[in-house]
Parts: structure tokens; C-alpha cells; sequence
């Protein structure tokens, strides 16, 4: 058995008996590395991985293009790195999909804080739910740039009906990272307001994400 054979061994098995949380970031990173870096010290790539982008959760939401401009990075390491983050996403979004309850503005917000975790592109969710503000379905609607998404109203009205949801949940996310509306965040939220209120639903709120904080637009007074 090679050294790096043996070091990785002992690696794995610290991990399957203590968890991460006995790992340091660039430990984890290491670990990852192994996966997709066959027989190579993957120590000194994760200290370049965070030398380059500044923290763990920086190199999970970084593009594979920007992940393989780092030396011992290839398209393999690169793709299984950003593959990390939606995977997440995806389980996270299964998971909650039982017994959750968005009633109130606190709730809702901590709820799509942790759904756009690591998001670099502008996103746009629709969460349908009952009259007690227990979810019913949580819909991705749009997918857009750094900085722009675009969503279709009428969709909306559409999937409350299909899911006989008693109100909606708008979010967005704002990878700048300022969650400050803007006039079409604005406007779209008046006629999605318009367009469930004629169909006779509620729109609970549209909450605007950025860099783990929100923004509600209800609270905010627009409608």
C-alpha cells in the first residue's frame, strides 16, 4: 500500500467514526477530493480550493469552470464539487415536503434561507400551502442569471390551483447579496397578488433572499 493509500484509510475511517465535525474545512475538502483524485495528495489542492475562493461554502458554490482554473483541479473534481450543493438541495426540498408549516414571516424566511444556501443563480420558488400554512409543494419556477430571473404569473394561479393551496409563498434569492427589492421584484409580486386574488387564493408573502439573510415584502408593506 502507497503512503497516500494508508494516510486516506485513516481518513476514511476518522470520518466513519467521528463525523465531520472532527475535520477542519481543508480536511474536508481532502476527503471530498479523494472521490474524483485517485493516488494523489489531495492536501495541498483543498488548501488551494479555499486560498482561491475564501471558505468551504465558497468552493461548494463555485462553477466547475472557476474550480478547474485551480491547480490538481480537473473536470472530474470539479464537476463533483458543484454537484455537492444541489444535491443538497434536492434532499433538502424531499424532505421537507411532510409537516412543515410556513405561517408566518419568520418561518418562511428561515425556510428559503436554508433553500437558497450556496445559490449562484437568481431562482424563483413557488410554495403552495394550506389554509393553516402547512406546505403542500414547493416549485422551482424559474431558473435565471446572476441577477435576473423570469417568471410567468399565470403559472402561478396555475400550480395553487393544482395543488388546492388556501395561499402562496413567493421567494427569490439575490446572489449580489443585497436583498433589497427592486421595481420588478415589485411589480411581478402585484401581479402574482392580482392573479391569485382573482382565482381566489392569498399570497402569503414573496420573501427575497441574499447571503443568509430576507428581506419580506408583505412586512415591507407592498400589499
Amino acid at each position: 500500500m502507497a503512503v497516500h493509500d494508508g494516510h486516506r484509510a485513516r481518513k476514511k475511517r476518522q470520518f466513519r467514526e467521528h463525523g465531520l465535525e472532527a475535520f477542519a474545512d481543508h480536511e474536508a475538502l481532502e476527503l471530498l477530493l479523494y472521490f474524483a483524485v485517485p493516488r494523489v495528495d489531495t492536501n495541498p489542492t483543498a488548501h488551494r480550493l479555499l486560498e482561491r475562493f475564501g471558505s468551504l461554502s465558497a468552493v461548494l458554490s463555485a462553477t466547475p469552470e472557476e474550480l478547474e482554473a485551480v491547480e490538481g483541479i480537473g473536470e472530474n473534481a470539479a464537476t463533483m464539487l458543484s454537484l455537492v450543493l444541489p444535491v443538497v438541495r434536492r434532499a433538502y426540498l424531499q424532505s421537507q415536503r411532510a409537516d412543515v408549516i410556513l405561517s408566518s414571516i419568520e418561518q418562511l424566511g428561515q425556510y428559503f434561507c436554508r433553500l437558497f444556501f450556496g445559490e449562484r443563480q437568481e431562482v424563483f420558488y413557488e410554495a403552495c400551502l394550506d389554509a393553516k400554512g402547512k406546505l403542500l409543494r414547493c416549485l422551482k419556477l424559474a431558473e435565471g442569471s446572476v441577477d435576473a430571473v423570469n417568471v410567468n404569473v399565470r403559472c402561478i394561479a396555475e400550480n395553487a390551483l393544482r395543488y388546492n393551496a388556501s395561499s402562496v409563498a413567493l421567494a427569490h434569492n439575490h446572489p449580489s447579496g443585497i436583498a433589497l427589492p427592486s421595481p420588478d421584484d415589485n411589480t411581478t409580486t402585484l401581479l402574482a397578488y392580482e392573479a391569485l386574488r382573482t382565482v381566489g387564493i392569498t399570497l402569503a408573502d414573496h420573501i427575497i433572499v441574499a447571503d443568509n439573510d430576507f428581506v419580506s415584502l408583505r412586512q415591507n408593506g407592498l400589499f
